[in-house]
């Protein structure tokens, strides 16, 4: 349970890590201009990083640095973490968004830890309870409150390429979770930022996105280098997270990202929280239940 407390708690620091990331990554790629150049060239930042990272710890023998996947299955799983998780997925989603409202992109992507729980429950046999469903039915709703998705949602072709990116994102997190038993997280968020950047690029040069470079100014590399940075912080908090807890719980606290996106967009934008108050109290009794469920195994162990 220990393990699991120390999970839950990495967990709430990505989510934190994610809604400050989100913020900032708005005012970012409008900078920079075109999002799948502007995904490309955070994610070699943080991918850059985390390569620093973990060759230092490596040198210094540390259990947490690099090793080189050894068999044939995690050679394929962490290929296809990167090329899934890391390249097709971010391709898709960007893509969608700009067909769709940003409201139903992102409510569509907060389904994220429904997939989540149905792989994890099939593949990882994970424990799942009525406290579950309560949390992921408060987490959802309160996102589809907080979004102004209440209505019937509709599917159009960027609202579907957005769901597709989510349900490999779900597939990408399972895979994960299984390759943690064997491979060091930075092993994994290594492998899922640095080839997920080589799909990314082989799609920029695709779509001739590279011809932007030219016109990208000194301060948009600046948001490149400070949101590269939070990036890599946030994949390495959330494969430590996913290390030492369900994937179930550490999707579904995940969610808290968008009440740190809410209160910063209320701060520093003067946004009025009033619209979206009872959405993100929903959100937010939604992880409370996660966290309520572990303190009650402990109890029933105890």
């Amino acid at each position: 349970m220990h393990d699991r407390r120390k999970g839950i708690a990495l967990a709430f620091a990505a989510a934190c890590i994610s809604g400050f990331s989100v913020f900032l990554n708005s005012f970012a790629v409008r900078e920079f201009g075109d999002a799948t150049l502007y995904t490309t060239a955070k994610n070699l930042v943080a991918a850059a990083i985390l390569l620093g990272i973990g060759v230092s710890l490596t040198a210094a023998r540390s259990p947490l640095g690099l090793a080189l996947p050894r068999t044939p299955r995690e050679q394929l799983g962490l290929l296809v973490v990167g090329v899934v998780g890391g390249g097709i997925a971010f391709a898709l989603f960007f893509q969608g968004l700009a067909q769709t409202s940003s409201t139903s992109a992102a409510f569509i992507q907060k389904t994220l830890v429904i997939w989540v729980a149905l792989l994890a429950i099939a593949f990882l046999r994970e424990r799942f309870t009525l406290l579950h469903v309560a949390a992921i039915a408060l987490l959802v709703g309160g996102q589809a409150v907080a979004s102004g998705s209440l209505g019937p949602l509709a599917l159009d072709r960027g609202g579907a390429m957005v769901l597709v990116a989510t349900l490999l994102w779900s597939v990408e997190i399972v895979i994960v979770k299984s390759l943690l038993s064997r491979l060091s997280p930075l092993t994994v968020a290594l492998g899922r930022l640095g080839i997920g950047v080589v799909v990314l690029a082989v799609i920029a040069v695709a779509g001739g996105a590279t011809t932007q470079l030219g016109s990208v100014t000194p301060q948009a590399w600046l948001w490149v280098t400070l949101t590269g940075i939070i990036l890599s912080a946030y994949v390495a908090t959330w494969y430590f997270a996913l290390r030492h807890a369900g994937a179930i719980d550490v999707t579904a606290v995940l969610v808290f990202g968008a009440v740190i996106t809410a209160a910063l967009s209320a701060g520093v934008r003067g946004t009025s929280v009033t619209p979206t108050a009872l959405g993100l109290a929903l959100i937010t009794f939604g992880c409370v239940l996660i966290v309520t469920f572990g303190a009650e195994r402990r109890s029933a162990l105890a």
